[in-house]
């Protein structure tokens, strides 16, 4: 059985990612990409679905802590064992061209019974691999192989590759290390040659600690910042510029409910909010990358726009459900793909022409190409902006003329005006600044309750969305406006649960999906960026402070939080999370 969300950490090479739990399990990790098939999948099973442990053989009256290097994503697990203490040492190699994932393991103090199972499932644990034992290089390596996928097992001790697993058990004594290390291949290629450990895990550390060094100190929650922008950093590939929303799928936002989507894709809004925080943060290569990602991933008609690609920047997503898979916690489906990619969302260029802006801002200057594709989205934007769509929130009930779609509609002609106004490229403005004006009029007429004082979720309902808090965020009105703190208000009133806001209220049926949901946090820490530009500072710390208070020991944030359970739940570590994080420190710098 999984453990609780909040006892993995991730380790990553910017290619792909493993969960690791406490137990020192590996029981997550799709190869060679993040959408790829996972080949660790107990995730979302059984053991026998795929996992990779290292750990000590008998964990009664073990206790367990755990640690990043430094501002690296090298993780150090700590057993002490009532024999002796072992020291487990994960890391993804970067900047070597290679799908690895090193362990090693050394013991401290006294001797320590260790544990160590291989269990290979290709194909999200559905394929079970011919495993054997081979010659590489003079050494001997554990070899599983099933279609196109092989995997590769090193090590000092590898004596049994038996039913279709390697298991061993052996005594570890205080100063004895062993490392440990599984890479992916295509299955026709020949093995890969071994290649040193400690100077490419040190090469790893080094790389992340200078990349973390450019983050400015003058934020709250210093901590937490560094470490959510390199979580955003190991969510973003490094070959194609694509960004995922989170590593895995089908972590449930209602545990045994049917809420459980695939977040393995490129989401233009997640990645160009994404953007946005590393910009504000110092970070300048990530935003040529991503603009580079997106000129060939929307290269085209501009009708035909995805509000999500493959990490390549691929367009079919199809959604299927994976039956032999029973579901963290037995929350099933186990969905790969995402239905959603078909959906029209009408607030996505409002992200992307805000990132790009705020790219230019930094200094990045545009290319004919570049603002050519900008250009023809708005262009096509303005023909069809009025049309009901499936909101932020990738509703699967009818189309709504969502607010917050609108009001996004309003700032990607904002933003390109800028880009007109600022920056002296070519553009249409007149007939722009003439929809920015038809929309903002718009949306204070049928978008506003003014008997409740408060912006309205859609057209049609006086229910409010937490997305409402972004209209300030993106300088739709003042964040002081008697408009904005009614809605702030009404936000509080219905959607506040123990301090913490869910994104609507599911009873209305609005998404046209059973069950529920916990509080989303993405959607509190608007709330800290909100209270702060309405003047309520001390409201924003005092959120703030409960809100990364909630982040695990390794500093992880999920996509939601279960009060009541007082546990994570949804895909884990979720990007929307951890860029919101750091946008809500950013608001609460000395100015």
């Amino acid at each position: 059985m999984a453990l609780p969300i909040e006892d993995y950490a991730l380790v990553g090479d910017r290619g792909t990612a493993a969960l690791i739990g406490k137990d020192g399990s590996v029981d997550w990790l799709c190869l060679p990409r993040f959408d790829s098939p996972a080949c660790f999948a107990a995730l979302l099973g059984k053991r026998e679905n795929g996992r990779w442990l290292l750990a000590p053989a008998d964990v009664a009256g073990v206790t367990t802590t755990r640690t990043y290097v430094g501002n690296s994503a090298i993780l150090e697990t700590t057993f002490t064992t009532p024999t002796g203490v072992l020291v487990l040492r994960d890391v993804m190699p970067v900047c070597d061209a290679r799908a690895d994932l090193v362990r090693t393991i050394r013991c401290t103090e006294g001797t320590v019974r260790v544990r160590h199972e291989w269990v290979v499932r290709f194909d999200y644990g559905r394929v079970r691999p011919w495993v054997s034992r081979q010659e590489v290089a003079g050494e001997t390596v554990i070899v599983a192989v099933a279609g196109p996928d092989k995997l590769t097992l090193r090590g000092p001790r590898l004596p049994h590759a038996v039913d279709g697993r390697h298991d061993d058990e052996f005594d570890l004594p205080a100063g004895d290390t062993m490392t440990f290390a599984t890479t992916w291949v295509r299955s026709w290629r020949a093995l890969p040659e071994p290649l040193p450990f400690e100077d490419r895990i040190e090469a790893t550390r080094v790389e992340h600690e200078r990349w973390a060094g450019l983050c400015a100190g003058d934020v709250p929650h210093i901590d937490l910042v560094r470490r959510s922008l390199l979580t955003l950093r190991l969510l973003t590939h490094a070959e194609t510029g694509g960004i995922v929303a989170a590593p895995t799928t089908s972590l449930p936002e209602d545990f045994g409910g049917e809420r459980n989507w695939d977040y393995r894709y490129c989401w233009l809004r997640d990645a160009a909010l994404t953007l946005e925080s590393l910009l504000a943060a110092g970070y300048t290569d990530e935003a040529r990358d991503w603009r580079d990602w997106l000129l060939r991933a929307v290269a085209g008609d501009p009708e035909d726009l995805q509000i999500m690609y493959a990490v390549d920047g691929g367009r079919q997503l199809p959604e299927r459900v994976l039956p032999h898979l029973g579901g963290y916690e037995r929350s099933t489906p186990v969905r790969i793909g995402n239905a959603a990619v078909d959906q029209r969302q009408t607030d996505v260029l409002g992200e992307v022409m805000t990132a790009l802006e705020d790219a230019r801002r930094a200094g990045i200057t545009e290319t004919r190409q570049s603002w050519a594709l900008q250009r023809a989205l708005v262009d096509e934007l303005a023909e069809h902006w009025d049309r009901p769509d499936n909101g932020l929130w990738e509703i699967r009930g009818d189309l709504r003329h969502f607010t917050h779609s609108r009001v996004m509609v309003w700032v990607a002609f904002d933003r390109a005006i800028k880009a007109v106004e600022e920056h002296g490229l070519p553009g249409p403005v007149e007939r722009w600044r003439a929809l920015r004006e038809q929309v903002r009029a718009e949306v204070l007429d049928k978008g506003f309750d003014a008997e409740r004082g408060t912006f309205t979720q859609h057209y049609d309902t006086r229910e409010v969305d937490a997305s409402l808090l972004n209209i300030s965020l993106v300088g739709f009105l003042p964040g002081d406006d008697q408009r904005m703190l009614g809605t702030i208000r009404a936000v509080e009133e219905d959607l506040m649960h123990h301090g913490l806001l869910r994104r609507y209220r599911t009873q209305t049926g609005v998404d046209g999906l059973a069950g529920d949901e916990h509080p989303f946090l993405a959607c509190s820490f608007w709330l800290v960026s909100a209270y702060a530009l309405a003047g309520r500072l001390g409201d924003a710390h005092a959120l703030m402070d409960r809100l990364c208070a909630l982040a695990n020991d390794v500093g992880l944030l999920s996509e939601e939080y279960d009060i009541d359970g007082d546990r994570m739940a949804g895909n884990f570590p979720q990007a929307f999370s951890h860029l919101t994080l750091v946008q809500a420190a950013l608001s609460l710098r000395p100015r």
